[in-house]
């Protein structure tokens, strides 16, 4: 009976998930990146009984290592700065509640390296203590396990991995056209405009001639900033609505491209093996019965032709080098030093008598 898969094998585990995203929605709504806001909501929650209930060692490594990689993806771009020092704070939550021993460390990958280190040191610059003692804890405790990969490579069948929906109201948004829309600069853009106007009007050379800037500047960038800010509000609001539907069609589009092109690389093979097929003698159960007349001197055109190829060999250079004919090769080598009529029987001289006891 085949082993039942374990509900966590894959890297990301929906419920938990949803429980995260609860979390950090409700650390969202604080609008504070302080450690004792993240903390209370924790306890509220009591998120440290999510590692309670598994019963097998191995299930529960690999549940703490799910997990431990539930909060680092929130720890890391596309993410706004408040979420992921929400994913900071998750991390050594999970990684000091767990049940684990020795407790499973947070995988980091070396692609994600540059990224923490500018999350860093804009907490350093910005003067958030909490986020900085907090990573410099995981740090020191040498939580943390610097690795290749983000998961762990298994030698299992080649599957596409499933891929996590980006919470939308997570992802930190453009808010610099906001600030300039809300602010005073299009008051004082339009009052430069306006003095602009005045000193080109005193000058009587220049006058109405020079034409370096438009009198509806200010309108026309107001017009513009509003145009954007409708737009991303109507983007992000329904992106997360057609993400699962896209998603979809790629991945048809996709395995619909690769097995095109399959298709079209054997077709190319095909032609170009039928290119360069030669035509070779068929074999014997699809010969067709031909006469002996027709197969003989086919024998003997094919020797003719093998002759005709075919370099003298050695011997035969030899024999016509010293001037031997073809038939005095034909005799035997023991009857070219003597001529059989001049053969005498030799009887041997030294031969030992025969030992007599």
């Amino acid at each position: 009976m085949p082993r039942q898969r374990v509900i966590y094998s894959d890297v990301f585990y929906d419920p938990l998930t949803q429980d995260v995203e609860e979390l950090l929605a409700h650390f969202q709504q604080t609008d504070s990146v302080r450690y004792e806001e993240f903390s209370a909501i924790w306890r509220e929650m009591g998120f440290s009984d999510v590692f309670i209930g598994t019963t097998s060692r191995s299930e529960l490594k690999r549940f703490c290592r799910v997990a431990l990689a539930t909060a680092v993806k929130y720890f890391l771009p596309p993410y706004s700065y408040q979420i992921r020092v929400g994913g900071l704070y998750l991390m050594f939550g999970l990684y000091n509640t767990q049940l684990a021993v020795p407790p499973v460390q947070i995988r980091l990958a070396l692609r994600d390296w540059a990224q923490v280190q500018k999350f860093v040191k804009d907490s350093v610059d910005s003067g958030h203590q909490d986020v900085v003692y907090i990573y410099q804890k995981l740090v020191a405790s040498k939580a943390i396990h610097y690795t290749a990969m983000p998961h762990l490579l298994t030698f299992l069948k080649q599957r596409k991995r499933k891929k996590e929906a980006v919470c939308e109201g997570f992802i930190g948004r453009t808010v610099a056209v906001q600030e300039l829309y809300s602010a005073d600069i299009l008051e004082e853009g339009s009052n430069i405009q306006s003095q602009y106007e005045t000193l080109k009007e005193a000058t009587e050379e220049v006058g109405s001639k020079a034409s370096m800037t438009q009198r509806d500047f200010t309108a026309r960038l107001k017009d513009c900033m509003s145009e954007f800010l409708t737009w991303q509000q109507k983007t992000f609001s329904q992106h997360n609505k057609e993400s699962g539907d896209d998603e979809d069609e790629e991945e048809e589009e996709k395995s619909a491209e690769a097995s095109s092109s399959r298709a079209r690389l054997l077709s190319s093979i095909k032609q170009k093996s039928y290119s360069n097929f030669q035509e070779v003698s068929k074999a014997r159960r699809h010969r067709q019965q031909e006469t002996v007349e027709e197969s003989s001197s086919g024998a003997e055109q094919v020797q003719e032709t093998l002759q005709r190829r075919r370099p003298p060999s050695l011997r035969a250079r030899t024999w016509k080098s010293l001037g031997v004919t073809r038939e005095e090769c034909r005799h035997q080598s023991w009857l070219l030093s003597a001529p059989e009529q001049q053969r005498v029987a030799v009887r041997r001289t030294n031969q030992t008598p025969p030992f007599k006891p």
